[in-house]
């Protein structure tokens, strides 16, 4: 990688950071979507879907201009380019050690959140051809609380 100057340096390090704090966020958005699906509190996920998302749209940003950055030096955005235009900063080196961990970990969150996800959709699923079958022969009861044939059926030795 070429030669950078401290502007470079001092930049990505200020969008290191901020990638690290919204990974943060990311990851306790994705902790919250976890324990609603298991207590099975569907409603809330709407508005902490919105928020998933206006986050995520935050952290592609962050990539894209870091991408910028490189592209802009000749450069290709690589763990072996960050870390050596970041050797002089100790401290931003970590938040880019610190950045990849939690990237790790909100994808192993969101895989599993997705799980969960279509494990409750098979549950649904399952439940509703139940109930559809159910319907195509439902059971008709009489006022003694006894059930009835339906229309259509026939007692056994009729004609």
């Amino acid at each position: 990688m070429a030669t950078v100057d401290q502007n470079f340096i001092h930049r990505l390090a200020v969008l290191i950071g901020e990638e690290r704090t919204g990974l943060q966020q990311f990851i306790a958005l994705l902790q919250q979507e976890e324990a609603l699906l298991i207590a099975g509190k569907i409603d809330a996920l709407t508005s902490l879907a919105e928020e998933k998302t206006r986050l995520y749209r935050t952290l592609q940003r962050l990539s894209d201009d870091r991408t910028v950055m490189f592209s802009r030096v000749g450069a290709r955005v690589t763990n072996e380019n960050i870390r050596l235009a970041l050797g002089s900063l100790p401290a931003a080196l970590t938040s880019w050690e610190e950045v990849v961990t939690l990237a790790g970990e909100a994808k192993e969150r969101n895989r599993l959140n997705g799980q969960l996800i279509l494990e409750r959709l098979q549950n649904n699923q399952q439940a509703l051809s139940t109930l559809l079958a159910a319907a195509e022969h439902p059971q008709i009861y009489g006022q003694d609380g006894q059930s009835r044939p339906t229309a259509g059926s026939r007692h056994l030795g009729s004609a």
